[in-house]
């Protein structure tokens, strides 16, 4: 348990959009923001190690609170004092609420009041998640930022159903705010009310009563088109205070974070650049490329030459290909050191034209260069 709990301070605003440039300190390291936090579900990157994330100039990174209840169990992770303890990691932590699986897992009649009912799909047990035993999981991980535990609003949905969902979050969140106790630990509220304005405003103003530590942008990513997202971003954004941490959940497609940066979002978090890895695609400032394609049989150079990551600085289009058409974990492992570093790359470069005031230019330019020719499926 670290001794205090991180203070976010805004540093800038960019002069011609509602992006941010802002910092905090942590373990006496300084963690700037925007920033992309890639997702250990299992208190683990999937194939890769903290040294080669922190190689990768990783910040923040997530853990499924879900997941970890399930496996192996809250209590076993307390033993171990803590999930930096359990996973090496001295960076700071993010635990989700297990509400992202509100949507994926539960049926809308799982979904009461007092919580909602899941089944356990390693033993077939039946659990119940409530906003109190979410902040309870928390508290025992010992993660640095909480989550108040929401409903995820799929889209779409009707106005009525949003409405009701949004009540029933708000009510959860004073629940969850209720009961949490670990006093090094931030505690975030959740902004829903899917793609209406009026409930994105609604709840945002109810959470900023509550006084959370900061907050976080929640049912996108769920289906609806960007331009959607990018209204239910702003929806909200105009109303949280400028002086804590604006969190979008579950968004990792470049032009994304630059599109909800210039909007007002401080962190971002996202499974892909592991979950494309895994598939053989690498994400380039010309585009995403699918390396199982035959054309890099024979290409000997680094998947960019612009990137400083391990895998660029080692390996060739070829020899990574050959891994992946093998199946050999290696490739994926490659491919997931290149891919979050490209994103943590991007971030620097968004920061960059934050300070300097030309965060449009900036993506006008990467639109020209990523939506090219060059992206491949």
């Amino acid at each position: 348990m670290i001794e205090v709990k991180f203070v976010y301070q805004l540093e800038k605003k960019e002069k011609h959009t509602n992006a941010r440039l802002g910092s905090f300190m942590y373990n006496g390291v300084k963690y700037e923001t925007p920033m992309f936090m890639p997702v250990g579900t299992q208190a683990t990157v999937k194939t890769l190690s903290p040294e080669e994330l922190k190689d990768a100039h990783t910040g923040i990174i997530l853990a499924n609170t879900y997941h970890l209840w399930i496996r192996p169990g809250e209590d076993v992770i307390a033993h171990a004092k803590g999930l930096h303890k359990f996973m090496n990691w001295d960076g700071p932590i993010l635990t989700d609420s297990g509400g992202f699986q509100v949507f994926s897992l539960a049926k809308p009649k799982d979904i009461t009041e007092e919580g909602v009912h899941f089944k356990n799909q390693l033993n077939g047990d039946k659990l119940l998640l409530t906003p109190e035993k979410s902040i309870e999981i928390q508290n025992k991980l010992d993660s640095d930022i909480a989550m108040s535990f929401d409903e995820c609003i799929g889209y779409p949905a009707t106005y009525e159903y949003c409405k009701e969902s949004t009540e029933r979050t708000l009510r959860w969140a004073k629940r969850g705010k209720g009961v949490h106790h670990n006093p090094n630990q931030m505690l975030f509220g959740i902004v829903q009310g899917g793609n209406f304005e009026d409930l994105r405003k609604y709840c945002a103003l109810e959470l900023v009563k509550m006084d959370f530590d900061g907050y976080s942008v929640g049912g996108t990513s769920v289906g609806e088109d960007k331009k959607t997202m990018y209204q239910m971003v702003e929806y909200a954004t105009k109303y949280l205070p400028d002086d804590k941490i604006r969190y979008l959940m579950g968004v990792g497609d470049p032009i994304d974070l630059i599109e909800n940066t210039i909007r007002g979002i401080d962190i971002f978090d996202c499974v892909s650049p592991t979950r494309l890895a895994r598939h053989g695609h690498a994400l380039t400032k010309y585009g995403k490329i699918n390396l199982k394609n035959a054309k890099y049989k024979e290409d000997f150079t680094p998947i960019s030459d612009e990137c400083d990551c391990y895998a660029c600085k080692h390996y060739t289009k070829a020899y990574i290909r050959h891994l992946i058409v093998s199946n050999e974990v290696f490739g994926a492992r490659l491919l997931s050191i290149h891919n979050i570093r490209y994103l943590t790359h991007l971030m620097e470069e968004i920061r960059e034209a934050i300070r300097n005031d030309c965060i449009l230019e900036f993506r006008d330019e990467f639109i020209k260069n990523y939506y090219g020719e060059h992206d491949e499926l």
